[in-house]
């Protein structure tokens, strides 16, 4: 409870002042700074893997989703078709690094990664598609700076190792954690 505050302040702050920062420097990071510090910070907190796997897999799916809207403008009509191709396109990269690193670069980070780019470009890329390359070089910066403002914010506060859902979960008693799977198969004659 302490600690859900206590991150939730810290991300109070670093937004004011991404917030602020922005504006003073003229960055531009307005629009962005809500879905990237809220994305940083889960990124920050999910206790799977390792912080490193966690941001390799949210890079590889803002990269994916990049590609995708590229593959979009320059390559593929602009018909159910060609967005479907594009899709599965996106989610095929992550499910690939996802799988090539035997789970190790989870599967979440990188659809998040790809939510996120597509959260913060979505809606420019549709005003004006043929000027992907320059719209979407602002939507990635945007993106990757307010993130990473999240993610370091939280960091230090994010849980060390996976803790075991109890809201689910039942307790197991110690006779069920040392029976083997031989045991079990005596038991059954």
């Amino acid at each position: 409870m302490r600690r859900n505050l206590l991150v939730g302040v810290v991300l109070m702050v670093a937004a004011v002042v991404v917030v602020v920062v922005s504006d003073l420097f003229d960055l531009k990071l307005d629009s962005a700074a809500l879905l990237g510090l809220a994305v940083g910070a889960v990124v920050a907190l999910v206790p799977d893997e390792s912080p490193a796997t966690r941001l390799i897999g949210f890079a590889v799916g803002i990269a994916a989703a990049w590609v995708g809207y590229l593959l979009r403008a320059g390559l593929l009509p602009d018909s159910v078709g060609g967005r479907a191709v594009a899709v599965v396109v996106v989610l095929a990269v992550c499910v690939a690094v996802a799988v090539a690193t035997a789970g190790r670069v989870p599967l979440w980070s990188g659809l998040l990664g790809v939510a996120a780019m597509v959260g913060a470009y979505e809606f420019s890329y549709s005003a004006a598609p043929p000027e992907v390359m320059s719209t979407s070089v602002s939507a990635v910066t945007a993106l990757l700076m307010t993130s990473a403002v999240g993610f370091l914010a939280t960091a230090v506060l994010s849980p060390r190792e996976p803790r075991p859902s109890t809201f689910f979960s039942r307790r197991t008693t110690a006779d069920e954690e040392t029976t083997s799977f031989d045991d079990m198969m005596e038991t059954s004659k």
